[in-house]
């Protein structure tokens, strides 16, 4: 649920990497969701509750999807091709520093070589 949440409050953010987990857990709690609002609308018989839940989280949806893109060290672009987003969407990403920024699942501890030398 934390990172339905992160991606959520990180709604407008093309920048960066997101990791694996971050990403399949917006899709699940996405769907769980999807899923409940539909059911709702359904039962009240106003499809307009899924719709606004709907367009509440596109945004949010792409954003994750080509940060998701960038820690396999592509252009967020490949999102756009069907079948090769979702290989790379499995793909674990790229380890340490990449094109788009360090990486989410184990960040390098910043160092500072000039401060430490004797």
């Amino acid at each position: 649920m934390k990172w339905y949440i992160k991606c959520l409050q990180n709604y407008a953010n093309f920048n960066g990497r997101a990791s694996r987990s971050e990403y399949w857990y917006f899709v699940l709690f996405n769907l769980i969701f999807a899923f409940a609002a539909a059911f709702i609308s359904a039962f009240l018989r106003m499809p307009i509750l899924y719709y606004v839940y709907a367009l509440g989280v596109l945004i949010p949806g792409i954003a994750v999807g080509v940060r998701r893109m960038h820690d396999t060290n592509n252009s967020g672009w490949f999102l756009l091709i069907p079948i090769y987003n979702l290989v790379l969407a499995c793909t674990e990403g790229t380890g340490g520093l990449n094109d788009y920024g360090t990486d989410p699942v184990n960040p390098e501890p910043d160092f500072d070589f000039e401060s430490a030398k004797p």
